[in-house]
């Protein structure tokens, strides 16, 4: 075994949520009456921490103002949540992952209410033995969380691979020293995350699938 730990990212590379991710930031948007970024600027900033990702998204938003873009984001994106579908074969590619040993674990943006919430609505909680979210460590691309389920389970960097669907996880990888994936379906476009160099650019679950079977 390569990697006996597997960390994933969740929005828009477990969950298909990219788009309900940047509808919320513009609805929240024009709720306060601020600029109304494009799509892919307010997709850029996904896999953030929340504040980071609102202020890099709106950059003229004032600081007092910080709290208010937060809680309408969080009011449009949680109205919905319930109705996110994972992409296609993510149940069956951790389910195989783990009965064939290695340690399942999620680095994400999300705050920790947020990601049990999600993990009650997908079902997937029983596959991950740790997680790390936005609002108990450095957002990406620190390399916190990473550091952090490393010492948790006592996996060398070399053992450890990240995936995720960002340039914001493949530098977080980088920083923590260790190898990453990314995947193509979520956020970021195909050539941004080249540019970054992972070291595989999967198309869909089962094409990581495939590459995790492979080389994992």
């Amino acid at each position: 075994m390569k990697y006996e730990l597997i960390v994933f990212d969740w929005d828009g590379t477990l969950l298909d949520s990219a788009a309900a991710i940047v509808q919320a930031i513009q609805a929240a948007c024009r709720d306060l009456d601020l600029p109304v970024p494009e799509d892919a600027q307010a997709r850029h900033v996904i896999g953030l921490g929340l504040g980071d990702a609102m202020r890099h998204a709106v950059p003229d938003l004032k600081p007092q103002d910080y709290q208010a873009m937060v809680d309408r984001y969080r009011f449009h994106y949680l109205s919905g949540d319930h109705n996110l579908t994972l992409f296609a074969g993510v149940p069956e590619m951790l389910q195989r992952l783990q009965a064939a040993g290695h340690t399942l674990a999620i680095a994400t943006g999300k705050s920790r209410l947020g990601l049990e919430r999600a993990l009650d609505h997908s079902g997937l909680r029983p596959y991950f033995m740790a997680s790390r979210c936005a609002d108990e460590c450095h957002s990406k691309p620190h390399p916190q969380m990473l550091e952090e389920l490393m010492a948790e389970f006592v996996v060398a960097a070399a053992a450890t691979v990240m995936i995720g669907d960002t340039s914001h996880d493949l530098l977080m990888a980088r920083n923590a020293g260790v190898d990453a994936l990314a995947v193509t379906y979520g956020a970021h476009p195909h050539a941004h995350l080249l540019e970054h160099a992972p070291l595989a650019a999967l198309n869909s679950i089962p094409e990581l699938d495939h590459w995790l079977k492979t080389y994992a």
